[in-house]
């Protein structure tokens, strides 16, 4: 049997003298990369739950070039495609004295093949980034961060009801929802729909790209609260979910984040490179240990692109839930390893310290302190009469960003200081938060009350495609007036929250509308940009909505 490629290439973990490039087959083989001048790598496939993948790491690259590539499965040449519109597909190694532009966004509906989508969308930004780097040269370094809900397991498109709704009656189950992936290869279909169209398919095999999970990628408002995760606890299919969610994402995220040293030491790794067979077993257990040990695995990855650090963090799985004083840290966005391993990340030496987390760091003030007060008042600083309304307050309006982990915010706070101070090694030019999750973008600069000489600010850059509704337009506006600020500080001073460290004011009214975010590293300095499709139609191109030094 001829294998053929389902998905990818996907270029992924940037390296000086390496490449890496995920593929999935629809049959076992051995996947060959061939960079431009005779440079190869071979894996073989493994698999996974009957589905066939390969990681390939091609070494002894230059840095700084940038290379064409082929891919071939046995003998078989399948990429690039016959007749493609786009430029060839090419490697990429960092050059350490060049400068780094880092494209970033989050929340990303497919709408490729639903003109219905299309409207209620809007124009989806990887497909747009594709038509512009498609046309100009793109130099230097460059990374594509994926900062959560990269797909939607739990609101499905109409091509995947359909999938849902084949496959339910081939395996006649009862109990799980209509309208939510259950399955590993329920999973590996809502991949496939959100990554198989031309223009993002060639986006992600020529542009390195970071990934990290938000909520959607397993569930709506995942780990929200201990309430919240014992109530999934009680649905017959949930540890199915959590297990495929899980397991998939390791899979088709997390592996390509690794470089070929920590991938080697990574504990599962080995077990399915080398499995007889099918590794779906030991991909399971992993993933159920996982979600029922949260520290026992470390999902955060750092990056170095010269003197920019990139530091992506998990703020879902590792989340520690406890329901009791929120600065005993008890109750953490990080959890107690997730922590320690950012705080080791966090030193001086660096021109810019990137810290990528999917849920803002700095939300608008008003809706800060609205979190702040809600925590406190769930852990029963107003009585145990208001904890229960105020934990369903927290679910039904998604309380639950780092405002809403006290602990874990003042910890950041703290060290974010000390950085900008130089008490960790020589102060950065900045210190950079990158966020999506919210639906609309924005950018706060901030202040530490202890001083210090770098630049801090939170950019946020949502969605990629996937419009807010018009009322939730309405109820972020209104977050951001002053009546609403003033309730705000009432609030969290009725519930002894004590006061930020840092302080921070967005520097323009949020955007509403599909972004791309985009920020541009020379030396110390650093400029913003937000990209979006002023114009409509299939081949509009994006242009900066926003452009600004930081």
């Amino acid at each position: 049997m001829t294998a053929s490629l389902l998905l990818g290439p996907l270029l992924r973990h940037p390296g000086e003298t390496t490449a890496t490039v995920w593929v999935e087959t629809d049959a076992p083989c051995t996947v060959r990369v061939v960079v431009d001048g005779g440079t190869e790598a071979a894996a073989r496939t493994f698999t996974v739950h009957g589905h066939h993948y390969a990681v390939c790491t091609v070494g002894g690259l230059p840095r700084g070039v940038r290379l064409p590539y082929e891919v071939f499965l046995d003998e078989d040449r399948v990429w690039p495609e016959p007749d493609s519109p786009f430029p060839p597909s090419t490697v990429r190694t960092v050059d350490p004295e060049a400068p780094t532009r880092l494209l970033y966004g989050s929340c990303h509906t497919p709408t490729h093949d639903s003109p219905e989508g299309v409207v209620r969308y809007g124009p989806d930004m990887l497909r747009a980034t594709a038509r512009r780097l498609a046309r100009e040269p793109v130099g230097d370094n460059l990374a594509l961060l994926l900062i959560g809900d990269q797909v939607y397991a739990d609101e499905v498109q109409e091509s995947m009801l359909a999938f849902l709704r084949e496959e339910r009656a081939r395996r006649g189950t009862d109990g799980d929802p209509d309208d939510e992936v259950v399955y590993y290869g329920e999973y590996a279909e809502l991949y496939r729909q959100a990554w198989r169209d031309p223009q993002v398919r060639w986006l992600l095999s020529t542009v390195p790209t970071l990934m990290v999970f938000d909520d959607h990628d397993i569930r709506d408002d995942w780990n929200t609260s201990a309430a919240w995760r014992r109530a999934m606890d009680r649905l017959p299919w949930w540890r199915r979910r959590i297990t495929s969610g899980l397991g998939s994402y390791w899979v088709y995220q997390h592996l390509g984040n690794l470089s070929p040293e920590e991938r080697e030491q990574d504990p599962l790794w080995a077990r399915v490179r080398d499995a007889d067979g099918d590794a779906g077993e030991p991909v399971d257990a992993f993933a159920w240990r996982a979600h029922d040990e949260p520290s026992s695995y470390q999902w955060g990855h750092r990056h170095d692109f010269g003197g920019v650090r990139v530091v992506m963090a998990d703020t879902r799985c590792s989340r520690a839930l406890g329901e009791g004083d929120p600065s005993d840290g008890s109750r953490s966005i990080l959890g107690p390893q997730g922590h320690d391993w950012l705080d080791g990340h966090l030193t001086g030496g660096p021109d810019h310290v990137v810290i990528a987390s999917t849920v803002p760091v700095l939300l608008p003030p008003a809706v800060h302190r609205l979190e702040a007060w809600n925590e406190a008042v769930c852990a029963g600083a107003w009585g145990r009469w208001f904890s229960g309304p105020a934990e369903r307050l927290r679910q039904d309006i998604d309380l639950e960003h780092w405002a809403a982990f006290q602990y874990s915010f003042r910890r950041l706070s703290d060290a974010v200081g000390e950085l900008s101070r130089g008490e960790r090694g020589p102060a950065p030019a900045t210190v950079l938060f990158l966020g999506g999750d919210v639906h609309f973008s924005y950018l706060a600069r901030a202040r530490h009350s202890g001083g210090g000489t770098s630049r801090v600010a939170q950019l946020v850059s949502s969605p990629l495609c996937n419009q807010a509704p018009a009322s939730m337009r309405r109820m972020v506006r209104l977050s951001v007036s002053r009546p609403l600020r003033a309730l705000g500080r009432a609030l969290t001073r009725m519930a002894r929250v004590p006061e930020p460290d840092l302080s921070w004011d967005l520097d323009s009214a949020p955007y509403f509308g599909n972004t791309l975010g985009e920020v541009g590293f020379d030396g110390r300095g650093a400029r913003a940009s937000w990209y979006h499709c002023a114009q409509g139609g299939a081949d509009a191109l994006p242009e900066p909505h926003v452009s600004t030094d930081v």
